[in-house]
């Protein structure tokens, strides 16, 4: 009998409760939550789409409710688009949530072209009615208008100044006889697979202040892909381009920083090259000189086959592994050989006053790798240089050089991916470096001692 009674007194609560969660709630007090109060949009280039983004409104309570409307108050005016349940509007009515559950709002903004040269706010709101109540979802973008360049070839001297930014989408190339000269603070945004060729010759004029520096990164500005390796290309500088000057520029994020073909002619001079998982800088029996440059954090950082011409001065040339990458090649690879042992060439190289570093592990037991093929000139040189490697090789000149020392940056936290360079006051790296080599500055434009730091940061008294 007992049991019989429990049975059927949980039969009419199941029934209660089941006819209870079938009513609507019409109370005031009702309430719902949304999964965020206001979506905020990156950098939305102008007649280019943003990313989608998702609200979620949840009814947390025990009864059916009705949100009696749903609107985009810019209405069919708004840049703003909005996405309920797979259709598109700006306004709906009549949506029933029952308890406990949750509806998913969809929402992309496009930015207006303008001739307004400053980034500008785009905002709209969401708003939510129910019960004689009424909540707000704040809606807000940055709008830039750019240069749009697709599938473009230069074939004459051109200049771009710093009005607007460009994205490149496609294809971009410089042609042979043909120069572009990039003036401070342009920024250069390229597509995904969208290369950046370079036949003729590419001049870039940034300056030391980091608004006046040129970028090169990718379009996606969004996370979270703005801080993902190899989302574009990178700089390709083809078979005898010459005349390629590089002051201030910062390339972040490509496939391959910088890419030089056989007897292709590059300087490098204050660059930061990041993030890249392919190489930093690759070169095939080409000519580069590189002064106060950081490559950080590539796949390969410094990576030279078949021969060629090498000067590094004051750089600092450092990987670790990141939340994208395991750190896995060494920091330098040189090699007078191609790829296949074959096209063997003349090899110099040399670095001054520069740390060559890489985190340690199992993975990577010397951070240099030097490969002398056949009789042909292997001239490496390393002079007041710290350098991750057991021993000195054979094939190798060394001067006042630190041996596996940690340089001691100022910041390594690979899991916020936060790395500065810059050197600790207890580093070994500080007055270590040889006089004389006539670089007065640094890569932040601070003065270098008479006796210079090691690296391309000097350290502030």
């Amino acid at each position: 009998m007992n049991r019989l009674f429990l049975l059927i007194i949980t039969a009419i609560l199941l029934v209660v409760s089941s006819c209870t969660k079938d009513k609507f709630i019409t109370d005031k007090n009702a309430f719902i939550v949304t999964s965020d109060t206001a979506l905020h949009f990156d950098t939305v280039f102008s007649a280019v789409g943003s990313v989608t983004k998702q609200l979620k409104i949840f009814n947390i309570n025990d009864q059916k409710l009705r949100i009696s409307n749903l609107e985009l108050m810019g209405g069919n005016a708004s840049f703003f688009k909005m996405n309920v349940s797979g259709s598109a509007g700006t306004q709906f009515n009549g949506i029933d949530l029952a308890a406990g559950d949750s509806l998913y709002v969809f929402v992309t903004v496009n930015a207006p072209a303008s001739n307004q040269q400053l980034p500008f706010v785009i905002q709209d709101s969401i708003q939510i009615t129910f019960n004689g109540n009424t909540q707000y979802v704040q809606l807000d973008a940055y709008g830039q208008n750019v240069h749009f360049l697709r599938s473009v070839t230069i074939t004459h001297d051109t200049t771009w100044t710093n009005d607007l930014p460009y994205i490149l989408l496609d294809s971009f190339s410089v042609a042979a006889g043909a120069t572009l000269t990039v003036e401070k603070g342009v920024h250069i945004f390229c597509h995904a697979n969208t290369p950046f060729y370079i036949d003729g010759s590419l001049q870039i004029n940034g300056d030391n202040d980091v608004a006046d520096r040129v970028v090169f990164a990718s379009d996606r500005l969004d996370a979270p892909y703005k801080d993902q390796p190899g989302t574009w290309e990178g700089l390709y500088f083809g078979v005898g381009s010459s005349g390629n000057v590089l002051n201030y520029a910062i390339i972040n994020n490509a496939k391959q920083g910088i890419a030089a073909d056989n007897l292709s002619r590059v300087s490098l001079n204050q660059c930061i090259i990041d993030n890249c998982p392919a190489a930093g800088i690759i070169a095939y029996n080409s000519t580069l000189k590189a002064v106060n440059c950081l490559i950080s954090n590539c796949g390969s950082n410094v990576y030279i086959e078949g021969g060629g011409n090498y000067a590094f001065a004051q750089c600092t040339i450092a990987s670790y592994g990141t939340q994208y990458f395991y750190h896995q090649y060494p920091v330098l690879s040189l090699s007078n050989a191609g790829s296949d042992g074959n096209d063997i060439n003349p090899l110099k190289a040399v670095f001054r006053n520069c740390i060559i570093y890489g985190e340690s592990n199992n993975t990577v037991t010397d951070e240099v790798a030097l490969d002398h093929q056949g009789n042909s000139v292997f001239d490496v040189v390393f002079e007041n240089t710290l350098y991750s490697s057991p021993s000195e090789n054979p094939s190798a000149t060394y001067t006042n050089c630190l041996t596996m020392n940690d340089p001691l940056f100022k910041t390594i936290d690979a899991e916020k991916d936060n790395f500065d360079f810059h050197l600790q006051p207890s580093s070994p790296c500080i007055n270590a470096g040889a006089p004389s080599l006539g670089i007065n500055m640094d890569l932040d434009g601070t003065p270098r001692d008479a006796q210079p730091d090691m690296g391309c940061y000097e350290a502030k008294p």
